[in-house]
Parts: C-alpha cells; sequence; structure tokens
C-alpha cells in the first residue's frame, strides 16, 4: 500500500497554488483593497462577504464563517476527500503527488489507495462494455437497437456506450483474477454474491451508460434492457458504493461542460436516454438524475455551473411530483440572477421520443413557454385549497409562507409576497411583517474574546514575517501560561519557514485540536496598520513576557510560604524581581 503524502509536498502545493486564481476560477472575485471579494459559494447570500487574502493564501466567509486554504476549497466546493483535493491540486499544477513508504497499515492509507484502484477497475469495465459492443456476438443486434434509437457513432463514443453481455459472468471471467479483485467486482457492485462459490455479473444483456463525476472519473453505471424484453426493470442503475453517491451525481454533466465553455442553461431531465438523445440532436446541455428524486446537492452543484435551470418531466402525476421535489429542494439556491423553470411534455413523450420527432429548434422553442418556479408554487400549493374561503385562504397563507421564507433573493421574495397577497386579498405589507428574516451572524469579535495571548497568536498566524520581531525564548513554555506552548510553536514554525503563509500554517494544524481556535484568529480582523504591527505586536508579546514572569513569580511566592525555596529558587525569584522592576521602569 502507498504510504502517506509527504507534509513538505502539502507545504509546496500550497505555497505554488495561487488561491486567489483557483477560487476566480470557479466563484469569480472582484478586487476589494488589498483583498477579493465574491458572494459566498457555500451558503445563500444577497452581498458579497466571502473574502479571498492573496497574502495570507487564506479565505474565510463573515457570514457563515466557512475558512480555510486551497486545500480547504476543493474539499468543500468540489465535495472532495482530503487525499482526492491534493490530487486535483496536484494535477492542475502538472505535479505528481509522491508518497512516502510505509509498512503500517492505517485506514485512511488503505482507503486512498483502495479507492484509486477502484476508479481503474471502473475505468476497465466502461472499456470492456464499450468493446463488447463492437465485438460480442450479439453486437450486430446491439448496434441495430442503437441505431434504431436514432443514435450516432459519434453520440456514442462521447458518452463511452457499451453493451453488457448476457453471459453469467463474463465480467467476473476479464477481471476477477483472484479473492481480492473478486471482491473489489462485488464491492463495486459490478458482480453479485450469492453465496460463497456463487457470483455473477450485476449487469447482463444491456445498453451499458457509464456516470462520470466531475473529474470525469466513472463512478458507476446505468444499464437499459433493449427491445423491451423481460429482463428485469427497464433501468438498472449502480447502488451506492463507497465512490458512488446518487444524490451528488448528475449524469450527462461532466459532458455538458466539457460541451461549452459557459453553460447558459441546464436541461434536467429523467432517463440516460433522454440526455443521449437530445445531446445526437444538438442539445447538449441535458443532464439527468440517477435513478433518484432531484436532490439539494444535485441543484446547488447545478447553480454552481448555470444561472438557469429548466426541469423537463412528463405531463402526468409522476412529472409533477418530480417537479415539486425539485423546487422544493431549489428554493434555498434561488439568489438574484438564478433561473429555475418547468416543462411538461405531452401525454405519452419524453425528451428522447419528441426531440427526435421535432427537431433541435421546435424542441427548444417550448422553454419559451416554460413555466417560472412561482407559478408551480402556487399552483401546487392551491391545489386543493378553496381559495373563496377565509378558510382556504388562511391554508394557503400557513403552508405558503415557510417556503418564500427558505429564498433569498429579495427580488424572489418580494414577487412571492406579492402573489401570495393577492391569492388570499392582503397587502405585500402585511405579509411582509410575517417573514421570519434570520438573525444576522455576530462578528467574530464579540462572540471570540481577544485575549492578548490570542492577539499575539492572531497577529503572528497572519503576519507569519512577525516571528523574527521579538525574541525566541522556548523557557517560557514552563512557564504554564494558557497559549504560550502554541505560540511559540508557532514562532518556531515560521522562524524555520520564512515564507510560510497563513494557509500553510494552518494545514500543519488541520487534524489538532488547535484548529478550530486558530482558523477563528486566522479570521479576526485585527484593525491595526502595516505602519504600527510590528510596535503592536512587540508591546503584545511584551506583555505576555511579563504575564509569564508574574506567574512565575507567584509560583515562587506561594511555594517559600508553605515550603520554603532552594538556594537555586530563591536565586530565580531574585532576578525575577529585578526583571519585573527593570520592566516598570521602563
Amino acid at each position: 500500500m502507498a504510504g502517506k503524502i509527504p507534509r513538505s509536498f502539502i507545504d509546496d502545493l500550497i505555497a505554488r497554488t495561487d488561491i486567489v486564481e483557483l477560487i476566480d476560477s470557479k466563484v469569480g472575485l472582484k478586487k476589494a483593497g488589498k483583498d477579493y471579494q465574491a458572494c459566498c459559494p457555500f451558503h445563500n447570500e444577497k452581498s458579497p462577504s466571502f473574502t479571498v487574502s492573496q497574502d495570507k493564501q487564506f479565505y474565510h466567509c463573515f457570514g457563515c464563517g466557512v475558512h480555510g486554504n486551497a486545500i480547504s476549497f476543493m474539499m468543500e466546493y468540489e465535495k472532495l476527500e482530503f487525499v482526492d483535493a491534493i490530487e486535483e491540486l496536484a494535477a492542475l499544477l502538472h505535479l505528481e503527488v509522491p508518497r512516502e513508504q510505509s509498512n503500517q497499515h492505517s485506514g485512511p492509507q488503505v482507503s486512498t489507495e483502495q479507492r484509486r484502484s477502484d476508479y481503474e477497475l471502473m475505468a476497465q469495465t466502461a472499456k470492456f462494455y464499450q468493446h463488447q459492443l463492437k465485438h460480442h456476438r450479439n453486437s450486430q443486434q446491439v448496434i441495430e437497437y442503437v441505431k434504431g434509437r436514432g443514435l450516432s457513432g459519434e453520440t456514442v463514443k462521447k458518452y463511452q456506450i457499451g453493451y453488457a453481455p448476457n453471459e453469467w459472468d463474463s465480467l467476473l471471467k476479464t477481471f476477477a483474477r483472484n479473492n481480492n479483485s473478486k471482491q473489489q467486482l462485488i464491492d463495486l457492485k459490478l458482480a453479485t454474491e450469492k453465496g460463497p462459490t456463487k457470483q455473477f455479473d450485476f449487469f447482463r444483456d444491456r445498453l451499458m451508460f457509464p456516470i462520470r463525476d466531475k473529474r470525469g472519473r466513472v463512478i458507476g453505471f446505468g444499464g437499459r434492457v433493449m427491445n423491451n424484453q423481460d429482463n428485469g426493470p427497464k433501468y438498472l442503475n449502480s447502488p451506492e458504493t463507497r465512490i458512488f453517491h446518487k444524490g451528488f451525481e448528475l449524469y450527462g454533466l461532466y459532458e455538458a461542460k466539457h460541451a461549452h465553455k459557459k453553460l447558459h442553461q441546464v436541461l434536467v431531465v429523467e432517463g440516460y436516454m433522454d440526455v443521449v438523445a437530445l445531446s445526437e440532436q444538438g442539445i447538449e446541455y441535458a443532464v439527468a438524475a440517477l435513478g433518484t428524486a432531484t436532490t439539494p446537492e444535485h441543484i446547488q452543484t447545478l447553480f454552481r455551473n448555470t444561472d438557469r435551470i429548466i426541469c423537463c418531466y412528463d405531463g402526468d402525476r409522476a412529472g409533477r411530483d418530480a417537479a415539486w421535489r425539485a423546487l422544493e429542494n431549489a428554493l434555498p439556491y434561488l439568489n438574484n440572477g438564478k433561473s429555475l423553470q418547468f416543462v411538461f411534455l405531452p401525454d405519452g413523450e419524453d425528451p428522447d421520443s419528441l426531440v427526435q420527432k421535432e427537431g433541435k429548434e421546435k424542441f427548444e422553442l417550448r422553454f419559451d413557454d416554460a413555466t417560472d418556479f412561482s407559478a408551480l408554487l402556487f399552483e401546487k400549493l392551491s391545489l386543493d385549497l378553496d381559495l373563496a374561503t377565509d378558510a382556504g385562504k388562511a391554508k394557503l397563507l400557513q403552508i405558503a409562507l415557510p417556503l418564500i421564507e427558505k429564498v433569498p433573493s429579495d427580488f424572489y421574495l418580494e414577487n412571492l409576497l406579492t402573489k401570495l397577497a393577492r391569492l388570499i386579498g392582503r397587502t405585500k405589507e402585511q405579509l411582509s411583517q410575517k417573514i421570519k428574516t434570520p438573525k444576522q451572524q455576530q462578528s467574530l469579535q464579540k462572540k471570540f474574546k481577544i485575549t492578548p495571548m490570542r492577539r499575539a497568536i492572531g497577529l503572528l498566524l497572519q503576519h507569519p514575517q512577525l516571528a523574527k520581531e521579538v525574541d525566541y525564548l522556548p523557557d517560557l513554555s514552563t512557564m504554564k501560561v494558557p497559549g504560550i506552548s502554541l505560540f511559540l510553536e508557532l514562532q518556531a514554525m515560521c522562524l524555520q519557514h520564512p515564507t510560510i503563509t497563513t494557509g500553510q500554517v494552518l494545514e500543519h494544524y488541520r487534524d489538532s485540536q488547535n484548529y478550530a481556535p486558530l482558523a477563528k484568529l486566522a479570521q479576526w480582523q485585527h484593525q491595526v496598520d502595516e505602519e504600527t504591527l510590528i510596535n503592536d505586536f512587540q508591546h503584545t508579546f511584551k506583555f505576555i513576557e511579563d504575564q509569564c514572569l508574574n506567574h512565575r513569580l507567584e509560583t515562587l511566592l506561594i511555594k517559600e510560604k508553605t515550603q520554603g525555596l532552594s538556594s537555586q529558587e530563591r536565586q530565580e525569584y531574585l532576578l525575577l524581581m529585578q526583571a519585573l522592576k527593570s520592566t516598570k521602569d521602563a
């Protein structure tokens, strides 16, 4: 198994990554003084409170408190594990991630290597299915089916569509070289086990659609039966595994992003075949949820990539229910500039069949008449209510307000309140008073009292070059003053690495109990001018030094009264008295 990633590589990776450039490529930053700002990508807000510091190589949000360095951002924004975030950053810089040699068998190391092996096996499996599409004895029938569905070879190649053979164990025979590889196939749900000696392929005699994650790695499959044969459900999806989580992934999003420099809109449909059929007709911005309802994570991911989501569903009860679930989950993400609309298709039609009948232009004209989310919201809520009665109006008010409160956009909020007021015979102003606006978070200064020790640590953390402006006195650690050991540890680190940044310092403490308080101090707005920074730090350190000396002096005084002092301790006592006297005189 590969060992840990060397600390020196992680430090170097953070040093080489410009956090402003990284975040700007994902979010879009604007200069604000010497720092950069944007609306926070991790919570809904109306004005920018997300700040990125180039000097500190650190970001934080005054609204929700999220913070960190380049690695933290990749973990939060792309929903990656720690090691995956490092590998992603390394790939952006064209670096190979090294590993330390280790004989130890820790969980995370095994997990990291296992995931890498899993991705490789999934990629090989996708190639296996692609090969079978062309070379299996049933390939002619499968290819005829694909052509009959209106798909070209170019689309098949683009989406890596393949064929799972009808034999019980074709995949197992190919990849199960030993017990470990056989177990891996079972763990990834590529094979099924019915007892110690009975294993067989999970997908058989199906058209196969590889599901790719944000990085283009195959993480699962969708398999569709052909020619309506009686071979289980029409669609069979990979169950959840250690690398595949349905609620976070969207089929076709990777391909859509690569087809467009900027996704002006995304069409959400229900099936894999809908996505590829639309792509065949030139509509290369369709995605599908993976056998599950559209989740909040899906919506959040989509709004990170586009400003307009169009949900395209059947017009039947199931389609309307799917639309409502998508709407409920989308409300907290409807910021200014974000659009959510719905298109319902005629009975008996789906996007696949309809786009082949109508073609791209006519199909896209349907988007012009799309139902806005606000119209669908009140249509659904009013469905079983008699709004001619006070009871019906009261009920609508009761069920609508909690949903409206979730919307972060001022414009949308006012629009929804206006529509609700019209329906129940009230004014928008009357309803506005009933809206519960979330309390603004208190400032960090109020929540986190800045003591002299915290001040010294915070200044040093945010400006590591200050380490050389005061004496390094490791003996102070024996004084038992809270925080002094951490201060000295930080000072030593900064002295040893003169160019270290705030982001790099924090990375050293990621898994320690000191990370949370240090992260708060990294966000602290100290309001100290650059011209007076050194002087302020030196005075703060001097206060702490005196505090340590006084603490030791009090300890010796108590001991003298209770036990008596040794000659060495008495000498120390006299020196301390002299030092403190000279300090007062100064």
